[in-house]
């Protein structure tokens, strides 16, 4: 199996900048999406050239810090100080004016990323914004001006039974921690197939066969073999709302633990 590592966030911080580099130049990280309203975007993009060998993308953001543009039709998903709220983006009624808005926030994002000198791989969000069906049209969108021809899936591995055998918190498998020891009901999964289908077919874009967080994968992987031909995994170096646990993983020798062969590559390498 082919897996891309990827490290969300990049641009977010000068602590994640550091940790997520440190990876790659130990060759255990693959990839990255950066932030380009982050607030350490422009020190993230000037060490991107050190890295040939791994991928970049576009980590679009709608859930937080201040948007590039001004659009007066974000208001919606702003605090009272001009800040993006997380939560608002799935709590606020897509019209017409909301979705072009978007739009626009997504073109400056990738043209800010261009301008800092990044040839963009790939591209998938902050907070999962992306993966809320009512902004494929928007992306869509974004394809067509940008042909950027690669993106990030919505999960479509369960943690069911994990958790009781492993005895690992929800947290640290990154799923819900209402839904007990069964992952996403049947409906939910469907329509995630659906979503991947659409992102795939009616959005254009080309994908790897399966996506989860890193530590699901880890703990799916040594216990069963999974049928999947290419994988995402994302991490996130330095993060203090993830578990930690998950990168000292990364750090050590976890693909000798897994049940099959694995070839780490970058998004550049996804056929």
């Amino acid at each position: 199996m082919d897996v891309i590592v990827n490290a969300d966030d990049l641009g977010i911080s000068s602590k994640v900048n550091e940790a997520i580099f440190e990876l790659m130049e130990e060759g255990r990280v693959t990839s990255a999406t950066i932030i380009a309203n982050g607030p350490n975007v422009e020190e993230a993009c000037s060490q991107v050239p050190r890295f040939p060998q791994c991928s970049f993308g576009a980590h679009l953001n709608i859930t937080e810090f201040r948007p590039l543009t001004g659009h007066k039709a974000l208001e919606p998903l702003q605090d009272t100080n001009g800040e993006l709220v997380e939560a608002r983006i799935r709590q606020t009624r897509m019209d017409k004016a909301l979705a072009e808005g978007i739009f626009l926030e997504f073109c400056a994002q990738v043209e800010r990323l261009q301008s800092l000198g990044i040839s963009i791989s790939h591209v998938d969000s902050h907070n999962y914004a992306l993966t809320i069906p009512k902004m494929l049209p928007i992306l869509r969108k974004v394809q067509k001006r940008f042909k950027i021809g690669r993106a990030r899936i919505t999960r479509n591995i369960y943690s069911d039974g994990l958790l009781g055998r492993s005895g690992l918190t929800s947290h640290a498998l990154s799923v819900d921690p209402g839904l007990g020891d069964r992952d996403v009901s049947k409906s939910v999964r469907i329509k995630k197939w659906g979503y991947n289908f659409l992102l795939r077919n009616y959005v254009g874009m080309k994908t790897t066969d399966g996506f989860s967080g890193f530590r699901l994968f880890y703990e799916s992987a040594k216990d069963r073999r999974l049928g999947h031909r290419t994988f995402e995994v994302n991490v996130h170096p330095a993060s203090t709302y993830y578990d930690a646990g998950e990168e000292e993983i990364v750090q050590g020798a976890w693909t000798d633990e897994i049940k099959f062969p694995i070839r780490l590559i970058s998004y550049n390498e996804l056929e």
